[in-house]
């Protein structure tokens, strides 16, 4: 998740947008409630804290509960839908699940679950272009994650994708 935002802060830096990044680690171990809260806009920020999000991507079940309830009324939750089980969603927002972890599998690399849901989520949200996000995604990844980008490449035009069917 905290990769995921960088990114998309990254990106939106690149086109030339304020943007704020704040991650949260916690004490949470691989797989847990780590969060970040990035906020981009065409004007300046007064604030990095999102009391009320537009949008919110959950990649597991505790932070689908707990971040749907922070949501805009209107608002859009992205999820996982191969970890979480949205039993209750919130009737005033839109939701939309996407199977990351078999289409992860698909493209042979767990890893890149995250990457599915921003292409999905850069689908939805429309805040920066996938054309921009795949050009620059050499300087995003950096150059330690090289010999990744192109099945990072290929993950993210896969969530992009998936919203287009």
């Amino acid at each position: 998740m905290l990769s995921m935002g960088q990114a998309i802060a990254k990106a939106a830096m690149m086109e030339g947008k304020h943007v704020t990044y704040m991650p949260s680690y916690g004490t949470e171990v691989r797989g847990g409630t780590a969060n970040c809260t990035v906020t981009v806009s065409d004007e300046e920020i007064a604030s990095p804290i999102a009391s009320e999000p537009e949008f919110v991507v959950a990649l597991n079940q505790p932070s689908f509960v707990r971040f749907q309830s922070l949501l805009v009324s209107g608002g859009f939750i992205l999820y996982n839908s191969s970890l979480i089980q949205p039993d209750s969603i919130r009737s005033d927002i839109e939701a939309m699940g996407v199977p990351v972890m078999e289409m992860a599998s698909k493209l042979g690399n767990a890893k890149v679950a995250n990457m599915i849901l921003l292409g999905a989520f850069i689908k939805v949200s429309n805040l920066i272009s996938l054309d921009n996000l795949l050009k620059n995604l050499p300087d995003i990844l950096g150059a330690g994650k090289a010999k990744l980008l192109k099945v990072n490449e290929e993950a993210i035009k896969c969530g992009y994708n998936y919203l287009k069917e």
